[in-house]
């Protein structure tokens, strides 16, 4: 089969698959090794839309359940359930962290991220906060692991929070959470406030 768009795959047809295979909690999709089936035309956008043929997917129950069967290989990002795997489009990263709580201080704090799907994680060694910054403009992309390779961007609101509640430590200045120290940007670089 080519890797051009397909069209006889729906997304009613991934979502009727995931529905049969569903039990409690995530499906296993890691075990899962289904034949690829080529792309179907589902958008994940920078903040956090799913489009399906160019339309938002205005069903949350929907949204959820493809984010459930979300698998990343490499630079690309799969659809798989236990009969077929479908690539899709993601512009940036397939969630994004719409709140944290700050639970604890200093480095006994706890950061527990939710994301526009509702899943909740403690960043930590297994679930790392990680900082990209744009060459020209400097601005940063924070981000969160939320699962299995599949991050969160960190929202505006959420960030300037973090920010509020940073440190410095080794020449860095970051954010302590399940006891570790994740570097955001390096001391030098902070405005003089």
């Amino acid at each position: 089969m080519s890797n051009d768009t397909i069209t006889t795959l729906s997304a009613e047809s991934v979502a009727a698959s995931v529905r049969a295979a569903q039990g409690k909690g995530l499906p296993p999709v890691h075990q899962w090794n289904p034949p690829y089936r080529g792309d179907l035309d589902i958008r994940i956008a920078r903040d956090g839309t799913w489009y399906h043929e160019g339309g938002a997917i205005n069903r949350f129950g929907l949204v959820k359940l493809f984010a459930g069967i979300l698998r990343r290989e490499g630079d690309r990002f799969y659809l798989v359930t236990p009969v077929e795997k479908v690539g899709i489009t993601v512009d940036d990263a397939p969630f994004v962290a719409v709140d944290v709580d700050i639970e604890g201080c200093g480095t006994q704090q706890d950061l527990i991220f939710e994301t526009n799907i509702g899943d909740k994680v403690v960043a930590g060694p297994e679930n790392p906060i990680r900082m990209e910054r744009d060459p020209d403009t400097q601005e940063p992309s924070p981000y969160v692991m939320i699962r299995d390779g599949l991050e969160a961007l960190i929202d505006r609101k959420s960030f300037y929070r973090l920010a509020e509640i940073g440190e410095v430590s080794d020449g860095w200045f970051g954010l302590w959470s399940g006891g570790a120290f994740f570097r955001m940007i390096p001391e030098a670089d902070l405005p003089d406030l």
